[in-house]
């Protein structure tokens, strides 16, 4: 994996240095700008729309979990065209394509899904469903804080400040 992350930046460049022997030197620096503005705009017209499709819900009281994977998926895949290099634009319209995103959202939704599993959390449980943890019982008790900095944010020790100046 750090192998991919060290040699990621370089496979991009090199798409592009390919592009542009392959075709003229201009044609690279306009894909990229081309990408990159293509990439704002998507962004831009996802973010709106994902603000206003929150603000709908809200007043409705129904979140669609399957509707905001989408809308994120979106902007990951506006982020990837806003990448300069063939590759991250090549991912970018892997996410873009319906069947191909969902397919990666439930593929890495399974793992976080598992992963919360493996750690005591359950799939069902969701942000904002406290239905796990309520109870009809109340603790009570007291609290104290044991850090070992807890008593020493004003408490000055003499002898530690004269023995300082000594030396």
């Amino acid at each position: 994996m750090r192998l991919l992350l060290l040699f990621y930046p370089w496979l991009e460049l090199l798409s592009l240095i390919q592009l542009g022997i392959e075709t003229r030197a201009i044609v690279p620096l306009l894909w990229v700008l081309a990408m990159f503005m293509l990439g704002a705009a998507l962004l831009k017209r996802v973010g709106t729309a994902s603000v206003l499709w929150l603000r709908e819900a809200q007043q409705s009281g129904v979140l669609q979990q399957s509707l905001f994977v989408d809308d994120l998926s979106v902007a990951v895949a506006a982020l990837l065209l806003m990448i300069p290099g063939l590759l991250s634009d090549f991912f970018a319209v892997v996410v873009l394509i319906g069947p191909l995103r969902r397919l990666l959202a439930r593929l890495f939704l399974g793992k976080v899904v598992s992963q919360a599993d493996a750690s005591g959390w359950h799939a069902s449980s969701m942000p904002g469903d406290d239905s796990k943890f309520q109870s009809s019982e109340i603790l009570e008790g007291d609290y104290q804080d044991i850090s070992p900095d807890s008593g020493r944010h004003n408490v000055i020790d003499k002898s530690e400040d004269d023995s300082q100046r000594d030396q």
